[in-house]
């Protein structure tokens, strides 16, 4: 049995802070690998800027190379239509049903479980791993989980370092002309700058 994680998210470009995140979650939490899942149609919100689902896949594999631990996957890019946690975790299971599941989310996503779509559905397919810094957080997500049948076997938490990337910061740079090297891997500024993605369209006269 494989002790798989899973960290999803649009990956719009994928940054050091994921990584970190992953590498936190395979040492804290014992996992064997991590599998980036980038997001197909999120069913709550538009992708800002997005270049599309095939750039944010090359992207996460540009990210995740030479890591034997870290790796990609297209569960959630290759459905049809908008597709909610529970039903990503379904289709997972359907083909990994000898692994343990961990889900890995921040804390403020971690706030929002008891309004996903069955949520309690998402506990019985998947642990949830919240990446937090502060213990007083993680009791008060504790306290808002607690009304969930599963919540207290089925939550763990784990220590993420403070790291102020994100990808609008990283899209707004590349847009500006700006460097991005060492907020992403080499392989994806690499990447972005080949394909030209988040530049402003050409004006035309």
């Amino acid at each position: 049995m494989t002790q798989l994680g899973l960290l999803g998210g649009t990956f719009n470009p994928p940054h050091i802070g994921h990584l970190v995140c992953a590498q936190e979650a395979l040492a804290q939490l014992a996992l064997d690998h991590v599998d980036l899942v980038p997001a197909g149609i999120p069913p709550h919100k538009q992708i800002d800027a997005d270049p599309g689902a095939e750039h944010r896949v090359a992207m996460c594999a540009a990210a995740v190379a030479g890591d034997a631990l870290l790796g990609v996957s297209r569960a959630d890019v290759d459905r049809s239509g908008p597709a909610y946690t529970v039903e990503l975790l379904r289709d997972l299971r359907a083909v990994r049903a000898q692994d343990e599941l961990t889900f890995i989310v921040g804390g403020d996503m971690a706030s929002s479980l008891p309004t996903w779509r069955d949520p309690e559905g998402v506990l019985a397919l998947a642990r949830i791993a919240v990446a937090e810094r502060e213990e007083l957080r993680r009791a008060d997500i504790a306290e808002r989980l607690a009304g969930l049948d599963g919540a207290a076997e089925r939550v763990r938490f784990f220590d993420m370092p403070r790291l102020d990337i994100s990808s609008s910061l990283i899209r707004r740079r590349a847009g500006a002309g700006q460097p991005v090297r060492y907020l992403v891997r080499d392989a994806v500024a690499a990447y972005i700058d080949r394909e030209g993605l988040y530049r402003p369209a050409p004006a035309y006269p």
